[in-house]
C-alpha cells in the first residue's frame, strides 16, 4: 500500500466531518497541501480524525471513507456486504436491477455500483476510486454470483454531472453480456444496453415513482416527455392507461421503447413515440390545445453546479409553464428534478411559479425521493438529489 498522506484541516469542518460529511473541498485547504491522486488521507481536524482518498482534479480533494480506520480490503468487502443486505427486499420484490453501491450513501464515496441480473457495473467519479478497484472487483464476486463486472470509466465530480455519451465502458471481470439483456422490476421487463445505455441502461432511482405513476393511470391519457424508453410509459400501461405518449429527442430510442412494451404484452395501439425536442412539442400540443390526463416532466439535470442554480429554476419554470397548458381540467402534472442543487422547497416554489404564469393552480397530492436502493447520509444534502411532485392541476377560480 503506498504511504500514508497525512493533513490538518481548519476546525471550522470538525462539526461537518464528525457529523459524517464526506467530502472536504480544495479551498477549504491549505495552498501548500499537494499529493499524488489515489494517496490515502489521514485527515485531522480539532481532535477529529478519518481516512479519505486524495483527488487532484475537480474542487473536492478528499472524500473520506472511514472515521475508524485505514481502509483495507476486508473493510471494504464489509461495506459491500452491508449494502447487499440493505437491499434484501428489492431481491425479494423479484427487480433484479438495482443500485447495489450508492457512493457516499453506502461509506464508498466517489464509486457506485448498479447490478443487472448477473452483471455489475462500476461508475467512478474521481481518478482516486481507481484504485480500489481490484479490492471492490473481489467483493462484489465474493458477495453475489456474478457473471461480469464493467466499468464505466469517465471521472465526473458526482453523479449529478453523468454525460452519459462520453462514458466508456470497458470490462473488469468475468465476461460481457452479448449484446442486450432483459432486467426485472416490479413485475415489468425492461431491455437494457450495459455498454451503451444512458445511466448504465435504465434509471433505477425513480422505480418506486414509476409504480406510482401506474397506480394513478387507470384510464387515464399520458404524456410521457423525457420519456427515454419509456420506463413511466410501461408502468401507465400496465396501470390501465387508455393511451401514451413518449416523447424524447434521443436517437434509436423509439424502438427500445416499441420492444419494451412487446415485451411485457402490451398493446402496441396504446402507446406511440415522437422523436423530437420535448420543448418543441410541447409548445406544439399547448398551441392546438391538445390535451393529456398526466403529463410527466423528467428532464435530465439543468445544474450541475451551484453557479447553474438560478438558470435551472429558470429552465424548470419554463419547461412546468408549458406543460401545464397540456394537462386537461382537473388532471394531473408529474414534475420530477435530478439536481441537487436546487431544494424540494424551491422545486415547489417554482413549480407555484410556472402555474401563476399559465393561469393555473398546483395541488401536490403526493411528495416522493430517492429509493431504498439511493440512500443517504443524514449530514451530506447534497446526496439527496431526487425530487418527484405530482399535482392536481386546477383552474383559478
Amino acid at each position: 500500500m503506498a504511504k500514508l498522506r497525512e493533513i490538518v484541516v481548519s476546525t471550522q469542518l470538525k462539526e461537518r466531518l464528525a457529523q459524517g460529511h464526506p467530502w472536504i473541498y480544495r479551498d477549504r485547504l491549505p495552498r501548500e497541501a499537494r499529493f499524488e491522486t489515489g494517496e490515502w488521507v489521514r485527515v485531522k481536524c480539532g481532535g477529529w480524525t478519518g481516512f479519505g482518498l486524495w483527488d487532484n482534479k475537480g474542487p473536492i480533494a478528499i472524500r473520506i471513507f472511514s472515521q475508524r480506520q485505514l481502509p483495507d480490503p476486508r473493510w471494504l468487502k464489509a461495506r459491500v456486504q452491508a449494502a447487499w443486505e440493505l437491499r434484501s427486499q428489492l431481491r425479494e420484490q423479484n427487480c433484479t436491477a438495482y443500485r447495489w453501491l450508492f457512493g457516499e450513501g453506502d461509506g464508498l464515496a466517489g464509486i457506485t455500483v448498479d447490478l443487472y441480473g448477473e452483471y455489475a457495473v462500476v461508475q467512478t467519479y474521481m481518478e482516486g476510486a481507481s484504485v480500489l478497484l481490484d479490492w471492490l472487483v473481489n467483493a462484489l464476486i465474493a458477495v453475489a454470483p456474478l457473471q461480469g463486472i464493467l466499468w464505466r470509466t469517465k471521472h465526473l465530480e458526482n453523479a449529478e454531472s453523468e454525460n452519459p455519451q462520453e462514458s466508456k465502458t470497458q470490462l473488469l471481470w468475468g465476461r460481457e453480456p452479448k449484446g442486450d439483456i432483459t432486467v426485472k422490476e416490479h413485475g415489468l421487463l425492461f431491455q437494457v444496453n450495459l455498454q451503451t445505455g444512458q445511466k448504465t441502461g435504465l434509471f433505477l432511482d425513480h422505480r418506486e415513482n414509476r409504480r406510482f405513476v401506474g397506480e394513478i393511470s387507470k384510464d387515464k391519457t399520458v404524456l410521457n416527455c423525457f420519456s427515454y424508453t419509456g420506463a413511466f410509459s410501461l408502468y401507465a400501461l400496465r396501470g390501465g392507461a387508455s393511451h401514451v405518449t413518449n416523447v424524447d429527442i434521443g436517437k434509436h430510442l423509439a424502438a427500445v421503447a416499441d420492444t419494451n412494451v412487446r415485451l411485457n404484452n402490451f398493446d402496441r395501439d396504446r402507446h406511440n413515440f415522437v422523436t423530437a425536442d420535448c420543448f418543441d412539442v410541447l409548445h406544439r400540443y399547448a398551441q392546438e390545445q391538445q390535451t393529456f390526463d398526466i403529463v410527466i416532466l423528467d428532464p435530465p439535470t439543468f445544474a450541475k453546479s451551484k453557479q447553474n442554480r438560478f438558470a435551472a429554476i429558470r429552465a424548470y419554470t419554463k419547461l412546468n409553464a408549458i406543460a401545464l397548458k397540456c394537462v386537461a381540467p382537473n388532471g394531473l402534472l408529474v414534475s420530477a428534478s435530478c439536481t441537487s442543487q436546487v431544494s424540494p422547497e424551491a422545486f415547489k416554489e417554482m413549480l407555484a411559479t410556472a402555474a401563476e404564469s399559465s393561469d393555473r393552480r398546483i395541488q401536490i397530492i403526493h411528495e416522493a425521493g430517492q429509493p431504498l436502493d439511493h440512500p443517504v447520509p443524514a449530514a451530506f444534502a447534497e446526496g439527496r438529489y431526487l425530487k418527484f411532485v405530482v399535482g392536481k392541476v386546477n383552474q383559478i377560480v
